[in-house]
């Protein structure tokens, strides 16, 4: 199966994950898509629509690439949980301390944030790019239920990884069409947390400054 190298580390990281799946099948794809949880760079979105090109040549079947890439995706989830757990509020918060323009209770606010809104952010952010590694993170420092954090991990992963998969059964050789949609998508969201990121600056040194004048 042909794909598209650029003799880059990425286009070499994607070939070894297409031999993979030439060698042991979807369990391949489902080790492809475990690992581009943990390194992001990888992108799903090459990933999921080669193995439904793959199934659509009789490799294996649809079914088989849908349940593989799911259980990775869940298995790259759980790795992250437990780095969360491991990092925990209390050792966050500490190191939040000692970052320029943050505070140990930006941390209480982000963990309250969570506790209420974090099964919506588990779910639909297995769906958004970047976000797909990371919102597994904050629900291992908040010690979400793993019954819980496992359910909607597999099913907005399934409901991601079905619309790639069968892009890849379906068009055949014209795949690389969804993945340029995928990308204006990965732009949008990293122009988002951009704008995020420099509000949050820009507010904090305000704040700074007023609470300097008022000590003045």
């Amino acid at each position: 199966m042909a794909s598209e190298s650029d003799g880059s580390w990425l286009g070499a990281l994607i070939d070894w994950t297409v031999s993979l799946m030439e060698v042991i099948g979807p369990v391949g794809a489902g080790i492809g898509i475990a690992l581009e949880n943990l390194f992001p760079p990888l992108p799903s979105e090459v990933i999921l629509p080669l193995a439904g090109l793959t199934a659509s040549r009789g490799s294996f079947t649809l079914a088989e690439a849908l349940i593989w890439t799911t259980l990775g995706s869940i298995v790259g989830a759980f790795v992250l949980y437990g780095l969360g757990a491991w990092l925990g509020v209390d050792r966050l918060r500490r190191l939040a301390d000692r970052i320029p323009l943050m505070k140990g209770e930006d941390i209480d606010k982000t963990v309250a944030w969570f506790h209420r809104h974090g099964g919506k952010a588990v779910f639909f952010g297995r769906m958004v790019p970047l976000f797909r590694s990371f919102i597994s993170i904050p629900a291992g420092i908040t010690r979400m239920p793993l019954w819980k954090f496992g359910l909607l991990t597999a099913s907005g992963s399934l409901i991601w990884n079905t619309i790639f998969v069968l892009s890849g059964f379906f068009l055949g050789e014209a795949w690389p069409v969804v993945e340029q949609y995928a990308e204006i998508l990965q732009y949008l969201v990293i122009a988002a947390v951009v704008i995020a990121v420099v509000w949050f600056v820009v507010s904090r040194v305000r704040s700074l400054r007023h609470e300097r004048q008022a000590e003045g």
